[in-house]
């Protein structure tokens, strides 16, 4: 008796360290199982909340693992964006732009971005998955603008013109021949981690005051697949 006492004791602490592995002789977690796995019965949970809780998954190496419900939701969910000024903003913001060159529009506030993919600092979005993207921006000049060759707007990505729309602002006798609005609708085929830039575009060099109303100057951003 006292010697079956102390080979279990031995054993003890070697079970407790051990790695079982079934389908495998070399397994690499406490249970490691090569092949199907199946459970016949579960205790049923009338907790509905429970799974908001955590969920089990399977990594790419056949590891399961708990995960936060809403982790997993949000990680193939759509994007979703529009952004403009920060409320409070002076009325317009100045935009210096030189001959025949892009200035970007400082688009510093989000009203919602569902997956966090635009940088108010660089006033850069990056995409975080791949698909096809709807993108659409407006903005408004002063209406006093004179410019004696095009201002527009441009849509760049991954720092090259995508889309743009420019033409000459004209007045005669102090009346707008044309509307101070420019915008652009297009559809972009994006992959993990390109880029979407807004920028103004002047064929000659002008400081053009951009209206920071929410209703007049904004851009909005969808994935549509």
């Amino acid at each position: 008796m006292k010697s079956l006492v102390l080979s279990l004791m031995i054993l003890l602490p070697i079970l407790g360290f051990s790695q079982i592995g079934i389908g495998t002789t070399t397994p690499t977690a406490t249970l490691d199982v090569n092949g199907d796995f199946r459970i016949r019965t579960t205790t049923s949970n009338t907790r509905e909340t429970a799974a908001k809780d955590s969920i089990m998954v399977v990594d790419a190496l056949g590891n399961v693992q708990r995960i936060s419900a809403k982790k997993v939701i949000e990680s193939h969910l759509k994007t979703f964006i529009k952004g403009g000024f920060v409320s409070g903003s002076p009325a317009t913001i100045s935009l210096s732009i030189l001959a025949n060159s892009y200035t970007t529009i400082p688009f510093n506030t989000i009203e919602f971005d569902t997956n966090s993919e635009y940088n108010t600092t660089t006033n850069t979005f990056t995409a975080k998955q791949p698909g096809i993207y709807s993108v659409y921006v407006a903005i408004k000049a002063n209406p006093g603008l004179v410019a004696a060759s095009d201002f527009g707007v441009a849509v760049f990505k991954n720092g090259v013109i995508n889309a743009k729309e420019s033409y000459i602002n004209v007045q005669l006798l102090g009346i707008n021949i044309n509307p101070p609005n420019r915008s652009i609708q297009t559809l972009m085929q994006l992959n993990t981690g390109d880029t979407i830039s807004f920028k103004g575009y002047s064929g000659g060099v002008i400081t053009v005051g951009i209206l920071t109303s929410g209703d007049e100057s904004y851009f909005t951003i969808h994935q549509v697949r």
